[in-house]
């Protein structure tokens, strides 16, 4: 007679892994009834699917666990038959033995056994997790897939959406006084915004235009892993840290996504973390309809937390919230409506961004027209000193308020050199002016300059 397990008894020292592994000799006969399936933290993270059959545990790897959507078949890898005895197995493989990682008991009780041949077995679940009519078909080799022959167990179920876009602040000021109860205060990281679905154990990374930038982020990787056979959409940014600890966007520009997959030396360099601060789907089901308190309810109930992920904190003061983000050397805060639903895509009067601004008076010594010619494209400014007008930078935004007007004072008052006592790099067609406007710009943590009107 074959030994169905000299196989699994082959790849297994007994003295060295706490797995099962009976001596040699006769079967036990069950009811050929009994199934287990285990959440296998191996070298790649997997679910074994096991079905009792003659005595031993008929064994699949699933990659990303059983499918729930009749529409999607998920790869099974037939492997070696394994003991009966490990269907109650759980525990810690040791590193460097066969299978070596953490075998967690995912869901286990008894199928249906519809059909069984050497190429298809069609079963149904009855366990705790795992419920349904399924089919496991081979296509080559050990290569089989698993197909859900049954509609989602819900019916409400609904798959990780593909192509959202995130939601997007409007600029402006922090809610009035008796107003500030009803929003949230988050930092706004001035990191690169991306959503992170997590489905199978799989980390995939979209940027804002909803391309696909996993491969540039290896750090993120794990975090599939360990989410498990949990399923999300997860938005947030992501960010790159100075020696003393503060986000710095001229680092993260050093780990360009258009690059693809980089050196281990720059993420050595320059690692990136991810801060998690909305979830937009989870579990099969939709969350973007939710109240923004609601949604950080579930992120936080997820267990999103790791060496290189986490959520971000979510303040409710919003004066305090400002002075912390101007300790970090942050823009500002995005303040967000407590009853606001996520709408995607959407530059929403919701998400306020309050940025932290530095206000000072300032003398026009130049501008760059439009296109057209009518309109402002930047006021180029500078600052008084004894030596003359000394060069502070261009101004690019909040131009339009002042449009046509503008531009009519600003030719009124044209000259042909430069009012500067420094060099001003600017290309372009560049028009001066006599030194005599002076006006209110605003400057914020990231070095951007804004127009704030005449004075």
């Amino acid at each position: 007679m074959t030994d169905k397990l000299s196989t699994y008894r082959g790849k297994r020292d007994p003295s060295r892994t706490p797995e099962p592994v009976p001596a040699d000799g006769p079967l036990p006969q069950g009811n050929d009834d009994t199934f287990v399936i285990q959440e296998h933290h191996a070298r790649r993270l997997h679910w074994d699917v096991r079905l009792e059959r003659d005595g031993v545990l008929v064994s699949w790897a699933v990659p990303k666990g059983l499918p729930l959507d009749p529409k999607t078949n998920h790869l099974a890898v037939h492997t070696e038959d394994h003991p009966i005895e490990y269907a109650t197995f759980s525990g810690e493989i040791p590193k460097g033995e066969y299978g070596g990682g953490k075998m967690v008991l995912w869901d286990r009780g008894h199928y249906e056994l519809e059909k069984w041949s050497d190429r298809e077995v069609k079963v149904v679940f009855h366990g705790a997790r795992a419920q349904g009519r399924y089919v496991f078909f081979q296509t080559r080799g050990r290569d089989w897939m698993v197909h859900r022959m049954d509609p989602p167990p819900d019916p409400d179920w609904r798959p990780v959406p593909v192509g959202l876009r995130p939601m997007l602040p409007v600029r402006g000021e922090l809610p009035p006084p008796g107003e500030r109860k009803s929003w949230a205060y988050e930092m706004a990281w001035g990191g690169l915004r991306a959503l992170v679905a997590v489905e199978g154990g799989r980390a995939r990374v979209t940027d804002a235009r909803g391309e696909d930038v996993s491969a540039a982020y290896p750090e993120l990787h794990g975090l599939g892993p360990a989410l498990g056979s949990r399923v999300a959409l997860l938005d947030g940014e992501l960010i790159a840290l100075d020696r003393g600890g503060r986000p710095d966007p001229r680092l993260l520009r050093r780990r360009s996504p258009r690059d693809g997959a980089p050196e281990r030396r720059a993420v050595a360099e320059v690692p990136v973390s991810y801060l998690a601060y909305d979830l937009l789907h989870v579990a099969g089901r939709d969350t973007t309809g939710l109240p923004y308190e609601d949604r950080r309810e579930l992120l936080e109930g997820l267990g999103v937390g790791g060496e290189r992920w986490d959520v971000a904190p979510s303040l409710g003061g919003a004066e305090e919230a400002l002075a912390a983000s101007r300790d970090l050397g942050l823009e500002g805060v995005v303040a967000k409506r407590l009853d606001s639903p996520y709408e995607p895509g959407r530059r929403s009067p919701h998400w306020r961004l309050v940025e932290n601004r530095e206000t000072r008076q300032v003398v026009i010594g130049g501008w760059v027209p439009d296109g057209s010619g009518e309109r402002v494209r930047a006021l180029l400014v500078g600052s008084p000193d004894e030596g003359g007008l000394r060069y502070a930078g261009p101004v690019r935004s909040g131009l339009a308020a002042d449009g046509p007007e503008l531009v009519r004072r600003l030719r009124r008052l044209s000259r042909k050199t430069s009012p500067f006592t420094d060099e001003v790099p600017v290309r372009g067609d560049v028009h001066w002016v006599r030194p005599t406007l002076a006006g209110e710009i605003a400057s914020t943590a990231n070095g951007t300059l804004s127009w704030r009107g005449f004075t």
